[in-house]
């Protein structure tokens, strides 16, 4: 997809700030009149911008209802144990929350990181790069994040608990959204837990959060003044419905959708409909690019996150590493913002089809690639954690994990891990024993 090219706009912006400045301080006049016109002008661009109609044929090939997107999909298994659960399901939910947190927690202190700096990072400590274990040291070690851990509680010397992050806090809302309103919640239902228990968010999240905060309906809630609905927050929150329909994508993906409804629409929805699919398929299978096909089943065939994904999966043999994938990636999608919901889900892909089933590689090469690493990273993990189980992962992923996980969410600071496993299981159970 070739971007509109323009010169910076930003940069134009901060030029017109510091003239205006510059001619303030040597006495001239009309400053402030022409900085109030220049701000109508841009007011005025982005209301013509809006206006814009967008192409109708691709609208039908990219729709936002449930139904229309169903009917869109290639055939799949749609449910794959129609017996119940599986005798080692715990097993692989265990390995799939694992998988997820240490993703996470890799990536977090250098979330949007370049390639570069992280090589430099990881000189200095000297740690391995790819990253092989979490960071021995990151910058600004006492800065917190999310208001509630410090960013060394990231690092290998100073863990004590899974520290937070959004991406956890979301499988643990996704879960407390199924123990409230069970599997067949409504987007509107699904609101009203994020009004309880969700403080703030970040792009599309935050602004669905002001929205409902407003009055606005959740239907409505991601139309709103949403300039990120296409973005990659609503996959991201792909793992809970995983987890609560092992080996049943269809069902998991349907629960996606409910979520994803409230904040997104097009490639933000499918992007949470594709991941929770195949995190659901990666129960019942024992390779990852397996489930990542099956995820594929679940959106419409011709979307553009389908095609994006499908051109993944096809150059995959000449992906030998991070540097391969991140130079695929900028030239395919070149423009695109960074935490898009597109190019964030192809390293995903790359960073599974480099790593296979060892998830040391997956994650490690996947937080290499940068962009939004520290999600890329968390959902790589769940997926090749639900196909390897925890008997598979390297101690030193989780040993201080501490049965501890550090969340934002109101009313909410701790879970345990243990509790995370038996509360997911039995909303599993619950989903696997409806028709």
């Amino acid at each position: 997809m070739d971007y509109p090219k323009t010169r910076n706009l930003k940069a134009l912006v901060d030029e017109i700030e510091l003239y205006a400045q510059l001619k303030h301080e040597r006495g001239a006049s009309r400053v402030v009149q022409l900085l109030k016109h220049a701000e109508h002008s841009l007011k005025a661009a982005i209301v013509e911008i809006k206006r814009l109609p967008i192409c109708e044929e691709l609208a039908r090939k990219e729709p936002n209802k449930l139904a229309c997107i169903q009917a869109l999909r290639p055939s799949g298994p749609r449910r794959i144990w129609r017996q119940g659960l599986s005798c080692d399901h715990r097993e692989r939910l265990q390995g799939a929350l694992l998988g997820r947190m240490a993703g996470c927690t890799l990536g977090a202190p250098v979330e949007g990181w370049d390639i570069d700096r992280m090589t430099r990072l990881a000189n200095e400590n000297g740690d391995a790069f790819p990253p092989v274990d979490y960071w021995m040291n990151v910058p600004d070690p006492l800065e917190s994040r999310y208001q509630v851990s410090r960013r060394k509680d990231y690092t290998r010397r100073n863990m004590n608990g899974v520290p937070v992050d959004d991406d956890i806090a979301y499988t643990l809302l996704g879960l407390l959204v199924l123990e409230n309103f069970g599997p067949d919640f409504t987007v509107e239902e699904n609101a009203e837990a994020w009004l309880k228990y969700l403080p703030y968010g970040c792009t599309a999240e935050a602004v669905a959060l002001e929205n409902l905060r407003a009055g606005v309906s959740a239907r409505r809630a991601a139309e709103k003044n949403n300039l990120y609905c296409e973005w990659i927050g609503a996959s991201i929150r792909s793992d809970p419905w995983g987890y609560a329909a092992p080996a049943w994508p269809e069902r998991a993906a349907t629960m996606a959708y409910q979520d994803s409804y409230l904040t997104h629409r097009r490639q933000g929805i499918y992007g949470a409909m594709f991941f929770s699919a195949a995190i659901s398929a990666a129960f019942a299978v024992d390779d990852p690019v397996t489930a990542l096909r099956i995820g594929l089943t679940e959106v419409p065939k011709e979307c553009a996150l389908a095609q994006a994904v499908r051109w993944a999966l096809r150059i995959k043999p000449r992906i030998h590493d991070y540097r391969d994938a991140r130079k695929a990636v900028d030239r395919r999608f070149g423009g695109m913002h960074s935490v898009h919901t597109i190019n964030n889900a192809c390293l995903t892909v790359f960073g599974i089809t480099i790593g296979g089933t060892d998830l040391t590689r997956v994650i490690g090469e996947t937080v290499a690639m940068g962009m939004d690493n520290d999600c890329t990273a968390a959902t790589a993990g769940s997926i090749v954690g639900a196909v390897v189980g925890k008997s598979r992962i390297p101690r030193h992923w989780y040993r201080c994990f501490n049965n501890t996980v550090h969340s934002y969410l109101r009313r909410r600071p701790r879970f345990t891990i243990s509790g995370l496993v038996e509360r997911f299981a039995r909303q599993a159970a619950r989903v696997h024993a409806s028709v």
